[in-house]
Protein backbone atom coordinates (compact mmCIF):
# COMPACT_ATOMS: atom_id res chain seq x y z
CA UNK A 1 0.00 0.00 0.00
CA UNK A 2 1.43 3.38 -0.96
CA UNK A 3 0.55 6.80 0.42
CA UNK A 4 -0.54 9.16 -2.38
CA UNK A 5 0.13 12.61 -0.86
CA UNK A 6 3.73 13.52 -1.67
CA UNK A 7 5.06 16.84 -0.39
CA UNK A 8 8.24 16.72 1.68
CA UNK A 9 10.54 19.14 3.48
CA UNK A 10 14.16 17.95 3.53
CA UNK A 11 16.28 19.66 6.16
CA UNK A 12 19.89 19.25 5.08
CA UNK A 13 19.00 19.00 1.38
CA UNK A 14 22.29 20.61 0.39
CA UNK A 15 24.29 17.96 2.27
CA UNK A 16 25.18 14.32 1.68
CA UNK A 17 22.29 12.11 2.78
CA UNK A 18 19.79 14.99 2.64
CA UNK A 19 20.79 15.88 -0.90
CA UNK A 20 20.62 12.30 -2.11
CA UNK A 21 17.19 11.60 -0.63
CA UNK A 22 15.89 14.97 -1.90
CA UNK A 23 16.93 14.10 -5.46
CA UNK A 24 15.48 10.61 -5.29
CA UNK A 25 12.19 11.87 -3.83
CA UNK A 26 12.04 14.47 -6.60
CA UNK A 27 12.62 11.80 -9.22
CA UNK A 28 9.92 9.64 -7.62
CA UNK A 29 7.33 12.39 -8.14
CA UNK A 30 7.42 14.15 -4.79
CA UNK A 31 7.19 17.92 -4.38
CA UNK A 32 10.44 18.59 -2.54
CA UNK A 33 11.22 21.62 -0.39
CA UNK A 34 14.65 22.47 0.95
CA UNK A 35 15.70 25.01 3.58
CA UNK A 36 18.91 26.95 3.05
CA UNK A 37 20.58 29.90 4.72
CA UNK A 38 21.60 32.89 2.57
CA UNK A 39 19.71 31.58 -0.43
CA UNK A 40 20.03 33.73 -3.60
CA UNK A 41 16.66 34.36 -5.25
CA UNK A 42 17.92 32.81 -8.49
CA UNK A 43 18.23 29.42 -6.79
CA UNK A 44 14.72 29.21 -5.37
CA UNK A 45 13.70 26.48 -7.83
CA UNK A 46 17.06 24.96 -8.77
CA UNK A 47 17.34 21.25 -9.57
CA UNK A 48 13.60 20.71 -9.39
CA UNK A 49 13.62 21.50 -5.66
CA UNK A 50 11.72 24.38 -4.09
CA UNK A 51 14.40 26.09 -2.02
CA UNK A 52 13.27 28.27 0.86
CA UNK A 53 15.42 30.75 2.72
CA UNK A 54 15.75 29.81 6.37
CA UNK A 55 17.69 28.08 9.11
CA UNK A 56 16.98 24.77 10.85
CA UNK A 57 18.01 26.49 14.09
CA UNK A 58 15.06 28.86 13.73
CA UNK A 59 11.79 27.24 14.82
CA UNK A 60 9.65 29.72 12.84
CA UNK A 61 11.63 29.05 9.65
CA UNK A 62 11.12 25.30 9.97
CA UNK A 63 7.44 25.65 10.81
CA UNK A 64 6.87 27.95 7.84
CA UNK A 65 8.76 25.72 5.41
CA UNK A 66 6.79 22.68 6.57
CA UNK A 67 3.41 24.15 5.61
CA UNK A 68 1.55 21.64 3.45
CA UNK A 69 4.14 18.90 3.93
CA UNK A 70 3.29 15.25 4.54
CA UNK A 71 6.85 14.31 5.47
CA UNK A 72 9.84 16.04 7.07
CA UNK A 73 13.27 14.47 6.55
CA UNK A 74 15.58 15.59 9.36
CA UNK A 75 19.02 15.16 7.75
CA UNK A 76 20.69 18.29 9.07
CA UNK A 77 23.78 18.47 11.30
CA UNK A 78 25.92 21.34 12.59
CA UNK A 79 28.71 22.11 10.11
CA UNK A 80 32.18 20.75 10.75
CA UNK A 81 31.20 18.71 13.83
CA UNK A 82 31.03 21.93 15.84
CA UNK A 83 28.65 22.56 18.77
CA UNK A 84 26.83 19.23 18.58
CA UNK A 85 25.93 19.35 22.26
CA UNK A 86 24.44 22.83 21.87
CA UNK A 87 22.71 22.69 18.47
CA UNK A 88 21.59 19.16 17.56
CA UNK A 89 18.71 18.70 19.99
CA UNK A 90 17.13 22.15 19.43
CA UNK A 91 17.13 21.52 15.67
CA UNK A 92 15.39 18.19 16.20
CA UNK A 93 12.80 19.78 18.48
CA UNK A 94 11.99 22.29 15.72
CA UNK A 95 11.39 19.43 13.30
CA UNK A 96 9.23 17.58 15.83
CA UNK A 97 7.12 20.69 16.44
CA UNK A 98 6.67 21.32 12.71
CA UNK A 99 5.75 17.68 12.06
CA UNK A 100 3.18 17.77 14.84
CA UNK A 101 1.65 20.97 13.47
CA UNK A 102 1.30 19.44 10.00
CA UNK A 103 0.46 15.89 11.00
CA UNK A 104 3.54 14.90 9.02
CA UNK A 105 5.76 11.83 9.29
CA UNK A 106 9.28 12.60 10.53
CA UNK A 107 12.16 10.58 9.05
CA UNK A 108 15.61 10.50 10.67
CA UNK A 109 18.73 8.99 9.06
CA UNK A 110 20.21 7.09 11.99
CA UNK A 111 23.67 5.77 12.84
CA UNK A 112 25.23 3.06 15.00
CA UNK A 113 26.79 5.65 17.32
CA UNK A 114 23.95 5.33 19.82
CA UNK A 115 24.91 1.69 20.47
CA UNK A 116 27.80 0.58 22.64
CA UNK A 117 29.95 -2.56 22.42
CA UNK A 118 27.43 -4.55 24.49
CA UNK A 119 25.10 -4.51 21.45
CA UNK A 120 27.67 -6.01 19.05
CA UNK A 121 28.61 -7.98 16.96
CA UNK A 122 25.18 -8.45 15.29
CA UNK A 123 23.23 -5.26 15.78
CA UNK A 124 19.44 -5.43 15.93
CA UNK A 125 16.98 -2.57 16.27
CA UNK A 126 15.87 -3.51 19.78
CA UNK A 127 19.40 -3.74 21.22
CA UNK A 128 19.96 -1.57 24.31
CA UNK A 129 21.33 1.88 23.56
CA UNK A 130 24.26 2.42 25.91
CA UNK A 131 26.60 4.70 23.94
CA UNK A 132 30.23 5.19 24.93
CA UNK A 133 30.87 8.53 23.20
CA UNK A 134 29.54 12.06 23.58
CA UNK A 135 28.16 12.06 20.06
CA UNK A 136 26.58 8.67 20.64
CA UNK A 137 24.83 9.97 23.75
CA UNK A 138 23.33 12.82 21.73
CA UNK A 139 22.18 10.37 19.05
CA UNK A 140 20.53 8.19 21.69
CA UNK A 141 18.77 11.22 23.15
CA UNK A 142 17.53 12.20 19.69
CA UNK A 143 15.91 8.81 19.25
CA UNK A 144 14.50 8.87 22.78
CA UNK A 145 12.78 12.17 22.02
CA UNK A 146 11.42 10.82 18.75
CA UNK A 147 10.07 7.74 20.48
CA UNK A 148 8.38 9.90 23.12
CA UNK A 149 6.88 12.07 20.37
CA UNK A 150 5.55 8.96 18.62
CA UNK A 151 3.83 7.88 21.82
CA UNK A 152 2.09 11.26 21.76
CA UNK A 153 0.83 10.79 18.17
CA UNK A 154 3.74 11.64 15.86
CA UNK A 155 4.66 9.13 13.15
CA UNK A 156 8.42 8.50 13.04
CA UNK A 157 10.75 6.49 10.80
CA UNK A 158 14.40 5.90 11.73
CA UNK A 159 16.67 4.18 9.22
CA UNK A 160 20.09 3.23 10.58
CA UNK A 161 22.97 2.29 8.32
CA UNK A 162 26.73 1.78 8.44
CA UNK A 163 29.37 4.27 7.33
CA UNK A 164 28.24 6.15 4.23
CA UNK A 165 30.07 6.29 0.94
CA UNK A 166 28.91 7.61 -2.41
CA UNK A 167 29.66 9.86 -5.37
CA UNK A 168 28.58 13.13 -3.71
CA UNK A 169 29.57 12.63 -0.09
CA UNK A 170 32.74 14.32 1.15
CA UNK A 171 32.43 14.08 4.95
CA UNK A 172 32.89 10.37 5.65
CA UNK A 173 35.55 7.72 6.27
CA UNK A 174 35.63 6.65 2.61
CA UNK A 175 36.65 10.09 1.35
CA UNK A 176 38.55 11.29 4.43
CA UNK A 177 40.56 8.15 5.11
CA UNK A 178 40.57 5.48 2.43
CA UNK A 179 40.99 7.89 -0.51
CA UNK A 180 41.51 11.61 -1.12
CA UNK A 181 38.95 13.54 -3.23
CA UNK A 182 40.14 14.98 -6.55
CA UNK A 183 43.32 12.88 -6.52
CA UNK A 184 44.19 9.58 -8.21
CA UNK A 185 44.19 6.68 -5.77
CA UNK A 186 47.81 5.74 -5.12
CA UNK A 187 47.35 4.44 -1.58
CA UNK A 188 44.47 3.40 0.68
CA UNK A 189 44.49 4.22 4.40
CA UNK A 190 42.36 1.57 6.08
CA UNK A 191 41.01 2.37 9.59
CA UNK A 192 39.79 -1.17 10.40
CA UNK A 193 41.77 -3.47 12.69
CA UNK A 194 42.87 -6.74 11.11
CA UNK A 195 39.91 -9.10 10.89
CA UNK A 196 37.39 -6.59 12.32
CA UNK A 197 34.36 -6.70 10.04
CA UNK A 198 32.73 -3.38 9.25
CA UNK A 199 29.37 -2.18 7.93
CA UNK A 200 29.27 0.19 4.96
CA UNK A 201 26.26 1.82 3.28
CA UNK A 202 26.17 3.11 -0.30
CA UNK A 203 24.32 6.40 -0.04
CA UNK A 204 22.09 6.03 -3.15
CA UNK A 205 20.88 2.70 -1.72
CA UNK A 206 20.15 4.35 1.64
CA UNK A 207 18.13 7.10 -0.04
CA UNK A 208 16.24 4.59 -2.20
CA UNK A 209 15.33 2.63 0.92
CA UNK A 210 14.02 5.82 2.54
CA UNK A 211 11.84 6.58 -0.47
CA UNK A 212 10.32 3.10 -0.34
CA UNK A 213 9.69 3.30 3.40
CA UNK A 214 8.00 6.67 3.00
CA UNK A 215 5.71 5.25 0.33
CA UNK A 216 4.63 2.64 2.91
CA UNK A 217 4.53 4.94 5.91
CA UNK A 218 0.78 4.52 6.50
CA UNK A 219 1.33 0.79 7.12
CA UNK A 220 4.25 1.17 9.53
CA UNK A 221 4.18 1.42 13.34
CA UNK A 222 4.11 4.90 14.89
CA UNK A 223 7.80 4.50 15.73
CA UNK A 224 9.29 2.44 12.92
CA UNK A 225 13.03 1.80 13.09
CA UNK A 226 15.04 -0.29 10.65
CA UNK A 227 18.60 -1.41 9.96
CA UNK A 228 20.19 -1.72 6.53
CA UNK A 229 22.57 -4.55 5.70
CA UNK A 230 24.36 -2.40 3.14
CA UNK A 231 27.80 -3.78 2.32
CA UNK A 232 29.27 -6.07 4.96
CA UNK A 233 33.08 -6.03 4.93
CA UNK A 234 33.78 -9.32 6.69
CA UNK A 235 37.57 -8.94 6.92
CA UNK A 236 37.86 -5.18 7.30
CA UNK A 237 39.74 -5.10 3.97
CA UNK A 238 37.07 -5.95 1.40
CA UNK A 239 36.12 -2.36 0.60
CA UNK A 240 39.79 -1.40 0.25
CA UNK A 241 40.33 -4.41 -2.02
CA UNK A 242 37.34 -3.33 -4.12
CA UNK A 243 39.05 0.06 -4.59
CA UNK A 244 42.16 -1.80 -5.74
CA UNK A 245 40.15 -3.80 -8.29
CA UNK A 246 38.36 -0.75 -9.65
CA UNK A 247 41.57 1.24 -10.06
CA UNK A 248 43.25 -1.71 -11.79
CA UNK A 249 40.26 -2.19 -14.10
CA UNK A 250 40.71 1.42 -15.23
CA UNK A 251 44.31 0.70 -16.19
CA UNK A 252 45.91 2.06 -13.03
CA UNK A 253 48.37 0.42 -10.69
CA UNK A 254 46.53 -1.21 -7.76
CA UNK A 255 47.11 1.10 -4.76
CA UNK A 256 48.70 -0.36 -1.67
CA UNK A 257 46.65 -0.72 1.51
CA UNK A 258 48.17 0.65 4.70
CA UNK A 259 46.91 1.06 8.26
CA UNK A 260 45.21 4.32 9.14
CA UNK A 261 47.47 6.53 11.33
CA UNK A 262 45.37 6.64 14.48
CA UNK A 263 48.38 8.03 16.33
CA UNK A 264 48.09 11.20 14.24
CA UNK A 265 44.50 11.73 15.39
CA UNK A 266 45.63 11.32 18.98
CA UNK A 267 48.18 14.10 18.51
CA UNK A 268 45.99 16.48 16.52
CA UNK A 269 42.56 15.95 18.13
CA UNK A 270 43.05 18.65 20.82
CA UNK A 271 43.35 21.19 18.00
CA UNK A 272 41.03 19.81 15.28
CA UNK A 273 37.39 19.09 16.20
CA UNK A 274 36.87 16.69 13.29
CA UNK A 275 39.86 14.58 14.36
CA UNK A 276 38.54 14.43 17.91
CA UNK A 277 35.20 13.08 16.68
CA UNK A 278 36.92 10.55 14.41
CA UNK A 279 39.10 9.31 17.28
CA UNK A 280 36.04 8.78 19.48
CA UNK A 281 34.63 6.38 16.87
CA UNK A 282 37.68 4.11 16.86
CA UNK A 283 35.83 1.45 18.89
CA UNK A 284 33.67 0.81 15.81
CA UNK A 285 36.80 -0.18 13.87
CA UNK A 286 38.31 -2.48 16.50
CA UNK A 287 35.53 -5.09 16.57
CA UNK A 288 32.98 -6.52 14.14
CA UNK A 289 29.79 -4.46 13.89
CA UNK A 290 27.21 -6.01 11.57
CA UNK A 291 23.61 -4.89 11.08
CA UNK A 292 20.65 -7.25 10.88
CA UNK A 293 18.19 -6.11 8.18
CA UNK A 294 15.50 -8.75 8.81
CA UNK A 295 12.93 -6.17 9.90
CA UNK A 296 13.57 -4.05 6.81
CA UNK A 297 13.23 -7.05 4.50
CA UNK A 298 9.95 -7.94 6.19
CA UNK A 299 8.65 -4.42 5.49
CA UNK A 300 9.89 -3.98 1.91
CA UNK A 301 10.39 -7.54 0.69
CA UNK A 302 14.06 -6.79 -0.08
CA UNK A 303 16.73 -4.15 0.45
CA UNK A 304 17.96 -1.94 -2.42
CA UNK A 305 21.56 -2.97 -3.05
CA UNK A 306 24.12 -1.86 -5.63
CA UNK A 307 26.96 -4.36 -6.28
CA UNK A 308 30.10 -3.35 -4.40
CA UNK A 309 32.49 -2.74 -7.31
CA UNK A 310 29.84 -0.70 -9.15
CA UNK A 311 29.19 1.40 -6.03
CA UNK A 312 32.92 1.93 -5.47
CA UNK A 313 33.56 2.91 -9.09
CA UNK A 314 30.69 5.41 -9.11
CA UNK A 315 31.89 6.85 -5.81
CA UNK A 316 35.48 7.24 -7.01
CA UNK A 317 34.32 8.96 -10.20
CA UNK A 318 32.04 11.28 -8.27
CA UNK A 319 34.85 12.20 -5.88
CA UNK A 320 37.20 13.01 -8.78
CA UNK A 321 39.50 10.03 -8.11
CA UNK A 322 38.78 8.51 -11.54
CA UNK A 323 38.00 10.21 -14.87
CA UNK A 324 34.32 10.96 -15.37
CA UNK A 325 32.42 8.18 -17.12
CA UNK A 326 30.88 8.84 -20.57
CA UNK A 327 27.43 10.41 -20.28
CA UNK A 328 25.57 7.31 -21.51
CA UNK A 329 27.42 4.97 -19.17
CA UNK A 330 26.93 7.31 -16.22
CA UNK A 331 23.20 7.59 -16.95
CA UNK A 332 22.99 3.81 -16.73
CA UNK A 333 24.75 3.82 -13.38
CA UNK A 334 22.28 6.33 -12.00
CA UNK A 335 19.39 3.93 -12.61
CA UNK A 336 18.15 1.85 -9.66
CA UNK A 337 20.03 -1.43 -9.35
CA UNK A 338 18.24 -4.69 -10.01
CA UNK A 339 20.26 -6.42 -7.27
CA UNK A 340 18.86 -6.69 -3.77
CA UNK A 341 20.16 -7.82 -0.40
CA UNK A 342 17.56 -9.89 1.42
CA UNK A 343 18.88 -10.92 4.81
CA UNK A 344 21.89 -10.97 7.04
CA UNK A 345 22.91 -14.33 8.50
Amino acid sequence: METSSKTVLVLGASGGIGGEVARQLRDAGWVVKGLKRGLPAAHEHADGIQWLRGDALNAADVLGAAQGCDVIVHAVNPPGYRDWDRLVLPMLEHSIAAARAQGATLLLPGTVYNYGPDAFPLLREDAPQRPVTRKGAIRAEMEARLRAASEAGLRVIVLRAGDFFGPRVGNNWFSQSLVKPDKPVTSISNPAAAGAGHQWAYLPDVARTMVELLDRRATLPAFANFHMAGHWDATGRELAEAIQRVVAAQGGKPPRISAFPWWLLNLASPFVATFKEMREMRYLWRQPVRMDNSRLVAALGREPHTPLDEAVETSLRGLGCLPAAPARAQAGRNMPSSSFARTTP
